[in-house]
Order: structure tokens, then C-alpha cells, then sequence
């Protein structure tokens, strides 16, 4: 039997050597793989090849859902071979192949001061020799809960909890409890994880995957979800005139990542906000993706708007799995075992994302991590969309300080309707072309980009003059 050996795990594969795949006989086991793997890489190799990769991610197809552990990654959106990945470091990566790429998608938004950070990984060290999870309280919780309390407007007390999935899923329960209503407003094409009462008109990967909803939510599930079309406050305000007083909340990424990047338009925030007040609603930010990336206060600090309840993950955890929720003290104190409305996790608060967040957070204060962000995101954007220009490519895009967007479309892009506007067969040309060029950016129209501190001016550089060289060839 073939045996592979990766960063001190091994697996076998159930192939005789010499041979890259075979037929399955009616006796293999449905666990057999049918590939053999050789993980040697080459790291002097020059043509560009995903050998290894489709070796892998086939064999991956025996084992998991179609080989991925979350849809996105299957390249479904864009075709060809998913690449598999082989390590990380600041803002480059490797494959098992041996290709390296300038990444622009940082573990979809938390490597936002660079993958496998050195005091980030020096702390995850130091704190795995106390053990990696306790199932009790603490001292990191309370370190990261002042940090998020001292930087995040709307946050008076925070729970912390594992995904961003999660997260929505108790700020959910906790606005219908406090307010004693059941109707939710969402948009379209926001996405805020894969909860039943979500997933309706959520972009993202459904859209990835031609879904407008998921197989097997129940209509119960979402009957108290309504939907409005992003930057559209007339619908909003019809839905609360057609609904009075059975409203909770509104819940929406208050800068759109799941659509592509979807900016709000002047005012729409101020409106929402104006709206939920008069009408005893909730306003609810998930900051899942912009929590920390737009600004250290998150979103709600760049625009100014205070919303009742916040949802946080990816950055607060600094790559590890991690989400949370807060808000209002008065709100937050339903939460068991202050108040009545049930929500725990077994690993919620575990010492390693705690730690990995503190030092995440602790960088981001540091003077000029946001103007640099900008900086560097500016550069990319622009650089971009003149090379697009001048190769006679309808293209739109924008950014906000580490997070970035652009469309096949002439624009602009207001609404998860406009971005479906999109040349999708294009931008999978040209997302193969960048692949193939060592660039790595989101295998999806429909998501957006992330840079971090520890993107270079020679990365956005080599970045733009690659998007050049494939614009020409589309």
C-alpha cells in the first residue's frame, strides 16, 4: 500500500504503487481511495501543474461530500482543478505542488495581519502547553471580551461562540426573545451562515451553486423571513408597514461580502437605523467579515452607525474557529445564565482561539495598520481596473480599507441583482488565468477579497502586472 506523509500525519491509500488510479471491483470498501498520492514536492519546479492536486482532491471526492469540506473550495464557479493547499506564511501560499501564490482571500477575511503570524503562532505555543481546551472558563475570555468591548461600538457584553454560523444563530434567538416578535428583514445576497432561517436569497456559495435556497429547510424555517433587495429603503419600509409590530430585527452585513463587495449606499445605513427605532426593532450588524477589517470598531465605526446587536468571527480568533455576538447590556443579559434564552457550546471560549485573537487584535492597534491597509487595498483595486480598461474589459470594482471587490459588469454594483449582471464565464477565464500566474483570489464572483498587513508593494505589484497579462488574453 502507498503511504503519504503530511505535517506528521500519515494515510495510506488503498492502490498498489505505480499505479494513479484504478477501477473499484465489487469487493472494495466504499472507504477505499482510488488514487495513489505521492506528496514529494518540487520546489525547483517551473511549469505550472496541479498534479498532485487533482490526485489528491480526487481521491478527497471518495471521502467527503464532493472532496471539500465547504462548497466554495470545490471550484465549482470557475472550473478546472482546485488547488490543495500545503502551508502558509504572511501573504503567500503553497500547494502541494510546489506553486506559490500571492492570496487574496487570507482564509476567507481572518489572516488580516498575515498568515501563521510568528507571535501569533509563539502564543498558540505557549498556550497548548496548558492544553488546548477546557470546557471551563478561562483567564484569555475575559482578556479578548475587554478588547472587543473596549473597540466595538455596540458591544456592552459579548458571548463567545465557534463559527460565524453560530453567532448568527444566537443573535437571532436572542432579538425574537427580547423583542417577543418572530419576523426578521434579511437582503438579498447576504449571507449569514447556513442556519435554516438564513438561507433564503443568501448569495455566497448557494449562488455558487445555481441554489436559491437550500434542499431540506423547511418552509416553517423561514416564514418569518423577509427579504429586501440591499440599498433598497422603500421595500424595507413597506415590509414594516405591511408587518406592524411583528418585526424583531434587521440583520445585514452592513458592508455586503457574500454578494461580492457591495458597499452601502449614502444614507441606507442612517435610514435602517432611523427605521428600527421607530418601529421597536432590533438593528443588527453581522460583522462576521467586517468586524476589525474596515476598521478597528468594525464597520459600525467606519460608518458611524450604532446598531443594537453585533456578530464577530474570523479575525477575532486570529485563524482559529471562533464567533461571537453582543450588544446591549440590557439585551445580552437574556443570555443563560443571566436570562432565559438558552445558547452554549462545549468549546466556546477555547484558550487557543482566545490567544491567536488577542494577538491579532493587539497588531491591528498597532499605529498606521489601517492606513496602511488602505493603502495597499487602493493600489490593487485601481491597478486593476486600469489594466481592465486599458484591454477593453467592462469592469467595476471597489474596496474599504482591507476588503475589496470587482465585477465583470460595466456597474455600478448596488445589489446582489446588479452583481448577478456579471460575465461569469469571463471572470472563471480570468480567475484561471491569475491561478496560473501565481495569484490567488476567491473562486467565486460572488465573494470578496481580503489583503492583510503583510501584502507587500511587490505583491500588489506582481498582482497587477499578472491581471495584465491575463486581461490580454481573455
Amino acid at each position: 500500500m502507498a503511504s503519504t506523509t503530511l505535517v506528521g500525519l500519515s494515510w495510506r491509500s488503498n492502490v498498489s504503487p505505480g499505479l494513479s488510479s484504478s477501477p473499484c471491483s465489487s469487493q472494495c470498501s466504499p472507504r477505499r481511495v482510488s488514487s495513489q498520492i505521492n506528496m514529494a514536492i518540487s520546489v525547483d519546479k517551473k511549469k505550472f501543474t496541479l498534479q498532485k492536486s487533482e490526485e489528491i482532491f480526487n481521491a478527497a471526492k471518495d471521502l467527503m461530500p464532493g472532496g471539500v469540506n465547504s462548497p466554495v473550495r470545490a471550484f465549482k464557479s470557475v472550473g478546472g482543478q482546485p488547488i490543495v493547499i500545503d502551508s502558509v506564511k504572511g501573504s503567500h501560499m503553497w500547494d502541494i505542488d510546489g506553486n506559490e501564490y500571492i492570496d487574496y482571500v487570507g482564509s476567507w477575511g481572518p489572516a488580516i495581519i498575515g498568515h501563521a503570524d510568528d507571535k501569533v503562532l509563539a502564543a498558540l505555543a505557549e498556550t497548548m502547553t496548558k492544553g488546548t481546551s477546557f470546557g471551563a472558563p478561562c483567564v484569555l475570555e475575559n482578556v479578548l471580551a475587554e478588547m472587543v468591548i473596549s473597540a466595538v461600538p455596540s458591544i456592552e457584553m459579548v458571548r463567545f461562540v465557534n463559527s460565524g454560523t453560530e453567532a448568527c444563530m444566537g443573535v437571532l434567538r436572542l432579538a425574537r426573545a427580547f423583542t417577543g416578535r418572530q419576523k426578521v428583514i434579511k437582503f438579498e445576497g447576504c449571507y449569514h451562515g447556513h442556519a435554516d432561517p438564513f438561507l433564503v436569497k443568501a448569495g455566497s456559495g448557494v449562488a455558487t451553486l445555481g441554489l436559491p435556497d437550500s434542499p431540506g429547510v423547511p418552509k416553517a424555517a423561514t416564514i418569518d423571513t423577509l427579504t429586501s433587495p440591499f440599498n433598497d429603503v422603500s421595500t424595507v419600509e413597506n415590509l414594516f408597514e405591511s408587518n406592524r409590530g411583528e418585526i424583531a430585527a434587521i440583520i445585514l452585513e452592513p458592508v455586503v461580502g457574500n454578494s461580492g463587495f457591495i458597499a452601502p449606499k449614502p444614507g441606507f445605513l442612517n435610514a435602517l437605523r432611523q427605521i428600527t427605532k421607530e418601529n421597536g426593532a432590533l438593528l443588527i450588524f453581522d460583522e462576521v467579515m467586517t468586524g476589525f477589517r474596515l476598521a478597528y470598531g468594525g464597520a459600525q465605526e467606519y460608518f458611524g452607525i450604532t446598531p443594537d446587536l453585533t456578530t464577530l468571527g474570523k479575525i477575532i480568533g486570529g485563524g482559529l474557529p471562533v464567533g461571537a455576538y453582543g450588544g446591549r447590556r440590557e439585551i445580552m443579559e437574556m443570555v443563560a445564565p443571566a436570562g432565559p434564552m438558552y445558547q452554549a457550546g462545549t468549546l466556546s471560549g477555547n484558550p487557543l482561539a482566545m490567544a491567536a485573537g488577542i494577538q491579532t487584535l493587539k497588531r491591528l492597534k498597532e499605529p498606521g495598520s489601517y492606513q496602511y491597509l488602505d493603502e495597499v487595498t487602493g493600489e490593487l483595486i485601481q491597478g486593476i481596473l486600469d489594466a481592465g480598461k486599458r484591454t477593453g474589459h467592462q469592469l467595476c470594482g471597489s474596496y474599504i480599507s482591507g476588503m475589496f471587490g470587482f465585477f465583470f459588469t460595466e456597474g455600478p454594483v448596488y445589489s446582489f441583482g446588479d452583481a448577478k449582471k456579471s460575465d461569469l464565464a469571463k471572470f472563471a477565464r480570468f480567475y484561471r488565468g491569475m491561478l496560473e500566474e501565481g495569484v490567488y483570489f476567491a473562486p467565486s464572483q460572488f465573494e470578496a477579497g481580503f489583503s492583510s498587513l503583510a501584502h507587500s508593494k511587490e505583491d500588489i505589484k506582481r498582482t497587477v502586472e499578472a491581471a495584465e497579462r491575463v486581461f490580454q488574453q481573455l
